[in-house]
């Protein structure tokens, strides 16, 4: 195939998931042999990220109405010099006045990746301005047809994982002072409310008298950090539930856990859940969202229903009982990740290539 000029834009300033499923795609497209520029605000997080990377990034503020319409004649211009065969955008706000200014500029194909697990409130940024849409799992798919999209026009485009060698011989036991034989559940997830970090410390409280069993808690996030440890400390858990912070070797981290669990209320997709069946870990988690398409329950880990803490109390205890099954749940999940292509960059160039060919000769004249 001929490559494709593509032209991204965000118009988030911080660096989360989203930012960071841009940054991996633009790299694996470049990669891969595409022209990718993007569209930033001058204070993202994301701009000075590429801009590492060589990427051309254009920027622009995009806030308020003076911004908005000096922006359409910006991006117009920007498009066409460019000659882009296509714009991805993925936020509301980018999509309003980029998707707009591509409209004016004839712009071949208009491309917007919706990342959120809410239903969306209107299609106006997702039906009328761009010409199609990609999801990053098939539940965010449903609820835009649900919603009225055609599903024609909506394609589901998973997010990619990095899936580094296996490691042998992890520190974190070591680091955290665990004793021999130690059983670790851990959940590695930043510190905010929806990601249930609570509900995972109430189910495994029973568990936690027990003097071999720890609950290992990877993130930081203000205030959720500092009040999850208060709570820890009122159950008298202090010795028993370990706070690590942020870490930059997941990895190493994953490796020294013995199963994965993260009771999560709200997700899109939940990469995290195959991050760790990459590492060989088997995993519990709850049935929202995106998280069912990222293990398989009852072969690679355990769904449990939302709130509902006997249930995931009772998964816990037993995988925590039961290492023969633990293992056998960790190689599903290893060789499902490792196995094939659905949650790696080069799947992810793939199905992107794939989308925005068949729309493009679609939408010749």
């Amino acid at each position: 195939m001929s490559p494709l000029r593509i032209l991204h834009s965000e118009a988030a300033t911080g660096f989360g998931g989203q930012e960071n499923r841009i940054f991996k795609e633009m790299c694996a497209m470049r990669a891969a042999g595409h022209h990718l520029e993007a569209l930033c605000q001058p204070h993202a997080r994301l701009t000075q990220r590429l801009r590492d990377e060589g990427f051309q990034v254009h920027t622009m503020l995009m806030d308020g109405p003076r911004n908005y319409f000096a922006g359409l004649l910006k991006v117009r211009r920007i498009l066409r010099q460019g000659r882009f065969d296509v714009l991805n955008t993925h936020s509301r706000r980018d999509t309003m006045l980029a998707g707009a200014a591509a409209r004016l500029a004839g712009t071949p194909l208009i491309v917007r990746t919706r990342h959120l697990a809410v239903r969306p409130g209107s299609l106006l940024s997702y039906t009328v301005v761009p010409h199609c849409v990609t999801t990053v799992s098939d539940h965010v798919r449903q609820l835009l047809l649900d919603r009225g999209a055609p599903p024609n026009r909506v394609a589901t485009v998973y997010s990619p994982i990095p899936l580094p060698p296996r490691v042998e011989h992890s520190s974190l036991r070591q680091e955290l002072d665990l004793p021999d034989g130690a059983i670790v559940v851990g959940c590695v997830a930043v510190m905010r409310a929806k990601k249930g970090h609570r509900a995972l410390i109430d189910a495994m409280a029973g568990l936690l008298q027990r003097p071999d069993v720890f609950l290992v808690l990877v993130g930081d996030g203000s205030p959720t950090l500092e009040e999850l440890q208060a709570y820890v400390q009122s159950l008298g858990l202090q010795n028993k539930i370990l706070f690590t912070g942020r870490r930059q070797d997941i990895p190493n981290v994953l490796a020294g856990f013995d199963l994965f669990a993260l009771a999560t209320e709200q997700e899109a997709s939940g990469t995290v859940f195959v991050e760790a069946a990459a590492a060989g870990l088997p995993v519990i988690g709850t049935d929202v969202g995106g998280v069912a398409e990222m293990m398989q329950d009852g072969i690679s880990g355990i769904l449990v229903p939302l709130h509902d803490t006997a249930a995931l109390a009772q998964a816990l205890q037993s995988l925590v009982d039961d290492p023969a099954r633990r293992r056998a749940m960790g190689q599903a999940g290893l060789q499902t990740v490792r196995g094939t292509d659905r949650f790696t960059l080069e799947g992810l160039v793939r199905q992107t290539e794939q989308c925005y060919i068949r729309w493009l000769q679609e939408r010749q004249p």
